[in-house]
């Protein structure tokens, strides 16, 4: 019985500690690293979801500057931080 137990808080801890191994924190956004695939689908998708359409190129400018605002606006409030003017 005493053994089982021991094997039971074994198993226990090394699942704790696996469990923080695995639980990175979030790294801040760096826009100077490498991306991986899916990490730009997903700024495109941020993006897109700001109102940049990558094929208005009418309004090319003004449509990607509004957008980029907007993104940096939610990555800041998402950190924590504030936006500078």
């Amino acid at each position: 019985m005493k053994i089982a137990s021991l094997a039971g808080l074994g198993a226990l801890l090394a699942a704790v500690s696996m469990s923080t191994a695995v639980a990175q924190p979030a790294r801040p956004y760096d826009p100077s690293a490498p991306l991986t695939r899916a990490q730009v689908k997903a700024d495109l998708a941020e993006w897109r979801a700001a109102g940049y359409d990558p094929l208005d190129w009418i309004d090319y400018p003004d449509n990607a500057l509004s957008a980029g605002r907007i993104v940096a606006a939610r990555r800041a409030q998402q950190m924590g931080g504030s936006m500078p003017q």
